[in-house]
């Protein structure tokens, strides 16, 4: 359920987070009175707290405590209140140009670079995956209705591998069932236009390709297609033999959140012994911004499906071969992160990335 808040609630929400980050102390209203223009009295701010606390926003670590960011108290922070800092987007492009040499350093020696300098600038845990090069090349994709509302989507790829993703069919435009011999002939249609425009292509390149050349008809398959065949890519996705380079943990190991024995070893193991299951989460199924800039990811606790980091924020992106997504970026930390830096971070270094490998 979207929460809706007035613009005071949205400034004390943003003051208490942007405390929190700072100080990894719960947040009481007389901090914010001494340290932010708020403009209104303690009482006013504790009576808002309380609200952002019903709401779910903030939370009481201790009776007596100020409170502290929820997970979906840092999702509103991120995705309503904050803007990625530029300077620092230039100033990570800038220490890649400066540092990295292309010419004289071996692709891994380059990421590695690219990795430490992402470590250092964001105070993170830097994640940099090595370009893919061998990802399935369509052979043919077909499209066939099981049932009533069900369809399969059948991929062969160009080693006679077999993927196939049981789907829904999006919901008809008009109030009554279509006729099942007209899906058929309709799929039949949206097969013939994938398999002309992919075939021989990887399927990543699904990301780009262009439905509206599609007849108006048949433009409600777009998107849900679009959606299961990234599915299906990662999974026909074969990850180099040195999948993830990552630095930075000494330093974010040092943050307090992370000063249980158990989960520092749970941590470390997800990132030294099981980087197949990390690999999937930072290696997101791929999207361009309107700008054909890759769009930033951003997983904040709980919606990491990965135990050891359920009470960590990992923000990544991709970075291209052209159009087509060969490697990504990210960083993980705390959720106690500073959101502003740590996005600003991973856009410019995907950016960047993708102009060196294009």
């Amino acid at each position: 359920m979207e929460v809706q808040l007035t613009n005071r609630q949205q400034h004390i929400l943003w003051a208490t987070v942007r405390h929190y980050i700072a100080t990894a102390e719960p947040v009481g209203s007389k901090a914010l009175v001494e340290e932010y223009n708020l403009g209104v009295s303690s009482a006013t701010i504790r009576n808002v707290m309380g609200v952002l606390e019903k709401s779910g926003l903030l939370y009481q670590p201790h009776t007596s405590a100020g409170r502290v960011p929820s997970d979906s108290g840092y999702r509103i922070y991120v995705d309503q209140l904050i803007t990625p800092s530029e300077v620092l987007a230039k100033e990570v492009e800038l220490a890649l140009q400066n540092r990295l040499h292309w010419e004289d350093w071996s692709l891994e020696s380059l990421l590695q670079g690219a990795a430490q300098i992402l470590a250092t600038l964001s105070g993170c845990i830097s994640l940099i995956t090595m370009p893919q090069t061998t990802t399935a090349i369509l052979r043919h994709l077909q499209l066939v209705q099981i049932e009533a509302g069900r369809i399969v989507l059948i991929v062969v790829t160009d080693s006679y591998e077999t993927h196939s993703k049981l789907m829904d069919l999006p919901p008809p435009q008009e109030e009554k069932q279509p006729d099942p011999e007209v899906i058929d002939r309709e799929l039949q249609i949206v097969s013939n236009f994938l398999n002309s425009h992919l075939r021989g292509r990887s399927l990543l390149e699904l990301a780009s390709l262009d439905w509206s050349q599609l007849d108006r008809e048949f433009q409600r398959y777009g998107e849900f297609l679009k959606n299961s065949v990234a599915e299906l890519t990662r999974r026909t996705i074969v990850p180099a033999a040195t999948q993830i380079m990552v630095r930075g943990v000494a330093e974010v190991l040092r943050q307090p959140e992370f000063s249980q024995l158990q989960q520092v070893q749970t941590l470390i193991h997800l990132l030294e012994e099981e980087q197949d299951q990390l690999w999937p989460l930072i290696f997101d199924e791929p999207e361009i911004e309107e700008t054909g800039k890759s769009r930033v990811t951003v997983r904040i606790g709980a919606e990491n499906p990965l135990e050891p980091i359920r009470t960590c924020t990992l923000i990544s992106s991709t970075y291209r071969r052209g159009s087509v997504p060969v490697g990504s970026v990210g960083v993980l930390g705390p959720t106690r992160l500073d959101y502003e830096s740590a996005i600003a971070v991973v856009t410019a270094a995907a950016d960047y990335l993708s102009e060196a490998f294009s």
